[in-house]
């Protein structure tokens, strides 16, 4: 095991790794309950989309160990980042609109 994986190793945790696990377990019951609120569609993603970027960021961040990380190596992974939001952002006029073409 080289010198940077234990200097990574050694900083995480097992009280870091359960108190991350709690607040996605939480962040995850928030998505639940507002998947059986009746609330406006753009609102819902709004807040879907923005609560899973948080979860996104954690699990990156943590459980991927990318905290412990030189900077260049998060560097080189926010473009694999921005061209999914992207693509993300490109895709939602086709949900609205096969929201629309649903039968009423």
């Amino acid at each position: 095991m080289d010198q940077a994986s234990k200097h990574a190793h050694s900083e995480a945790s097992v009280k870091i790794f359960l108190y991350v696990w709690f607040w996605l377990l939480a962040l995850t019951g928030v998505e639940v309950f507002l998947g059986y609120e009746h609330l406006e569609v753009k609102l819902m993603l709004v807040l879907l989309m923005g609560l899973s970027v948080i979860k996104a960021s954690l699990i990156i961040s943590y459980f991927m160990h990318l905290r412990y990380e030189r900077r260049s190596m998060a560097l080189t992974l926010m473009p694999a980042l921005v061209i999914v939001v992207t693509l993300m952002f490109m895709l939602f006029p086709d949900s609205f609109r096969l929201l629309q073409m649903r039968p009423r």
